[in-house]
């Protein structure tokens, strides 16, 4: 499988690469972690980017991007991921907060809003997952009630990965009585707002990924609401098909095999075979997942991600994570828990396993990707 983009692709991949040499520390594993130099380094990182012209690089020029094809921001991404994601949280800006608010904003969300995320300053988080609402997003209870010409927004988010380190989010709530997907609206909020507090939640992810954020009475101007008044379910769709493909961890586990690979062969063939044939097929799993991403992003390419697609992608990548994860936890044995500079690939083991056991549940669980892509093969489409 020939996955060469051209010689501006190679070119784009070398300058990046020495980029991430030059700045980022041996060992770095990721902004999330318990040492607060981390996220720094991230937020460093991108500001850099940002006055190389590499953050934002798909965008649009007239809203702080280096009007590049996605194809460049597919390299980027997955120089980005392979490289535990110098970017920190501020993926979540790039990928689709800006987009979606390319798409939906106004001139005035617009102005205000892109210019911060294409200079690497600002992190967002989402407002979307609520207790006892499970997967069922369209569950959702938050409500927001007229106030003048303006909105009060109560509820409660759960999951909600960066709330600790953001400073805004886009929020869904429910405007008046409707059920399922009649009356969600988007809301962009800053998480300064008096109302809202954040209660970090302890996990095996670590520190930052997962939070709950209450909103009690919180404040949003008429300009705060993104799009229309009840058609928030269009922008969700249209933001959860590009966050699937915009989580290019398919790069960070072919980075990770390769790695592994060189540390293994000098004893390879005194290994079992069975620890072979896993390896093997770990790759070819990958391989699989990058095919899929790139359908996505010519889909994108091509004016639109059918939710099918972005589906399909998402449960390739999440099931090459898992299947990595395993062979590197089998091919480091007795030392696959140890963290650390010293630990087997400066501890990227520990962290790749730990983190791809909630990947069947983060950006919308597997389950229902493969439910999106059953529904859509009874219906006779392609898929």
């Amino acid at each position: 499988m020939d996955f060469d983009l051209g010689e501006d692709a190679s070119a784009l991949r070398t300058r990046l690469r020495e980029l991430i040499a030059q700045h980022l520390p041996e060992g770095f594993l990721g902004a999330f972690t318990n040492d607060p130099a981390d996220l720094d380094v991230t937020q460093a990182f991108c500001r850099l980017l940002a006055a190389e012209g590499l953050l934002t690089l798909s965008w649009p020029v007239e809203f702080g991007g280096g009007g590049g094809s996605l194809w460049d921001q597919t390299v980027v991404r997955e120089e980005m991921w392979a490289h535990h994601e110098p970017r920190g949280a501020q993926y979540m800006g790039l990928n689709w907060v800006g987009p979606a608010i390319m798409a939906y904003g106004s001139p005035e969300q617009k102005a205000q809003h892109l210019p911060p995320i294409a200079a690497g300053e600002v992190i967002w988080c989402q407002g979307f997952s609520e207790p006892e609402a499970g997967s069922d997003l369209a569950a959702l209870r938050t409500k927001a009630e007229p106030d003048g010409d303006g909105w009060r927004i109560t509820g409660q988010k759960i999951w909600t990965s960066y709330a600790g380190m953001a400073q805004w989010c886009i929020i869904a709530a429910r405007v008046g009585g409707g059920e399922r997907h009649e009356g969600i609206t988007m809301f962009l909020v800053p998480m300064d707002a008096p109302g809202i507090e954040v209660r970090p939640i302890r996990s095996m992810l670590g520190y930052h990924h997962l939070n709950e954020v209450f909103f009690d009475d919180v404040a949003a101007g008429p300009d705060a609401v993104l799009g229309e008044i009840g058609g928030g379910w269009s922008v969700i769709k249209t933001a959860l098909a590009h966050e699937r493909v915009g989580i290019a961890r398919y790069a960070r586990c072919e980075r990770l095999l390769s790695a592994l690979g060189a540390e293994l062969a000098p004893h390879w063939d005194d290994l079992p075979s069975s620890l072979h044939a896993a390896w093997a097929r770990a790759l070819v799993q990958v391989r699989v997942a990058r095919l899929l991403a790139y359908r996505t992003v010519h889909a994108q390419e091509s004016g639109g991600v059918p939710d099918v697609i972005a589906s399909a992608a998402r449960i390739a990548v999440t099931q090459c994570d898992q299947a990595v994860g395993e062979v590197l936890f089998s091919a480091t044995d007795h030392r696959s828990l140890e963290a650390g500079f010293d630990a087997p690939l400066h501890g990227a083991v520990e962290d790749h396993w730990r983190y791809a056991q909630a990947a069947t549940v983060a950006s919308g669980t597997i389950e229902v990707q493969r439910m999106i892509v059953a529904k859509a093969l009874l219906r006779g489409e392609p898929v």
